[in-house]
């Protein structure tokens, strides 16, 4: 692979774009399930004023290195997805840093942030932390099981492992997409979605109806403003692989915008209309729903 350097700028580009439209559409998000319960919602630039509180602020606390290595990591696992994964399709100046085989250098940097956050709240000395890490990496576990079973579908489908390729296969008409080629595929991958984007019902990892602590409360400062800015990056960049590799990918900037909403839109959906699973029924829920969706569209290609 030959690195263009001339990559790099247009690449922090692309982030700019994806953190501020994170803060927005996050927010937006909020706003909108607020709404469905009968409540007035933060407001969209509440964001903003949390980012910017949180990293002028410092700590005296001290723990040990991994710790504070955990929101670091968990930041680099969505800003690497998004930075390695073309956003525009057919675009010189938004294919970021993507490159033959970025499909399985995509698969790496999904699991990494939440690993990184698995090792640094395990150093955090809580007695509960323990707890809020099994919930984690077990849900995990079953929810990118299917996930990966789809990838690999795909994959299979379109005899390639770059995402560029596998977006111009379904370029022509709307029938091409993934969605319509390979409906299995993209059932267990949505299924999986719903739970790595930690929303209700699989939010188990805060609990926030069961403990009153987790990374919000053990992490504080610029710790927690690191963990803020990737809650608005990672799902955008995951998104972004969805869009890719299921519905056709986006050749401009207004569709990507609409195509993330609608994705988003989804899970919202979901989290609203249903209560919060506890662990082993969402471990369950995965492994009878998802996995054999994911073993079906494999077998199928």
């Amino acid at each position: 692979m030959h690195f263009e350097w001339m990559m790099i700028p247009y690449s922090l580009l692309t982030l700019f774009i994806v953190v501020n439209y994170g803060l927005l559409l996050t927010a937006l998000m909020q706003k909108i399930g607020a709404r469905v319960g009968r409540r007035y919602g933060i407001p969209i630039w509440q964001n903003y004023i949390d980012l910017v509180k949180n990293y002028g602020l410092r700590s005296s606390i001290t723990h040990g290195v991994m710790f504070y290595l955990g929101p670091v990591f968990r930041l680099s696992g969505g800003v690497g997805l998004l930075l390695f994964v073309p956003t525009i399709y057919g675009s010189v100046m938004f294919s970021n840093l993507s490159f033959a085989g970025d499909l399985i250098l995509a698969l790496y940097f999904v699991f990494f942030g939440a690993l990184g956050m698995a090792l640094g709240a395990g150093e955090s000395g809580h007695p509960h932390a323990a707890i809020g890490v099994s919930r984690g990496l077990s849900q995990m576990t079953a929810a990118e099981l299917p996930f990966a079973l789809a990838v690999f579908a795909v994959a299979l489908q379109y005899q390639t492992l770059s995402i560029t390729e596998i977006v111009a296969a379904q370029q022509g008409a709307v029938l091409h997409w993934t969605l319509f080629t390979n409906p299995f595929a993209v059932a267990a991958a949505m299924l999986s979605f719903l739970g790595s984007m930690m929303r209700p019902p699989f939010d188990l990892v805060l609990a926030p109806q069961e403990i009153p602590i987790g990374p919000p409360t053990e992490y504080h400062s610029s710790y927690l403003a690191l963990m803020q800015t990737n809650r608005v990056i990672f799902p955008i960049a995951k998104i972004v692989i969805y869009m890719n590799l299921f519905f056709g990918g986006a050749a401009s900037w207004p569709v990507f915008f609409l195509k993330v909403f609608l994705i988003y839109l989804f899970s919202l959906f979901v989290g609203v209309a249903f209560p919060r699973f506890r662990v082993e029924q969402s471990i369950r829920w995965f492994l009878v729903w998802a996995l054999p969706l994911g073993i079906v569209a494999i077998v199928l290609v």
